[in-house]
């Protein structure tokens, strides 16, 4: 006997392929994912990740691991993501990237691993402010002298190879 949905043509299969549980379980996986970047447990990103949970995963407002981390300074994490290759450049529901995030909240270090990486300084969120004018906004001097010194020493590296 056939379930009731489908005697009535109802597809218990969503548009990629998983039944209604299995995308709560990966709903559940990536909150999961997410919540262990936020609070820079690295052992839980690890063992996620060793469960097939991807990196580039987004939650309904276009967050990923990499904006937790770096978000909430979690530098540990922050490079574990960036070894594995994420998107530096990611953009949530308000186009900010990770590196606003950092920059917003006073993250220097982060913010200069993340330049150095290939994180774009100049990218604009949809209020129009790159991430110096977020760490401008809060008086993050900090964060400000850390993204001058890691964009100088990409332009000494860029200078050496020519």
């Amino acid at each position: 006997m056939l379930p009731m949905e489908a005697a009535n043509g109802i597809s218990t299969v969503s548009s990629n392929g998983h039944s209604p549980s299995e995308n709560q379980d990966i709903s559940q996986l990536v909150a999961a994912l997410l919540e262990a970047a936020r609070y820079g447990d690295l052992d839980d990103v690890k063992d996620l990740t060793s469960q097939g949970v991807l990196l580039s995963s987004r939650d309904s407002q276009g967050r990923t691991a990499l904006h937790m981390a770096s978000g909430n300074g979690h530098l540990d994490v922050v490079r574990y993501l960036i070894n594995y290759g994420v998107d530096l450049n990611a953009r949530n529901i308000e186009d900010n990237t990770p590196l606003h995030w950092a920059a917003l909240n006073g993250h220097a270090q982060v913010v200069h691993e993340m330049i150095l990486a290939g994180a774009n300084a100049a990218a604009l969120n949809r209020y129009e402010r790159t991430p110096l004018d977020e760490a401008l906004s809060r008086d993050k001097m900090d964060v400000v002298n850390s993204m001058n010194a890691a964009t100088a020493a990409l332009q000494l590296n860029v200078t050496h190879l020519n």
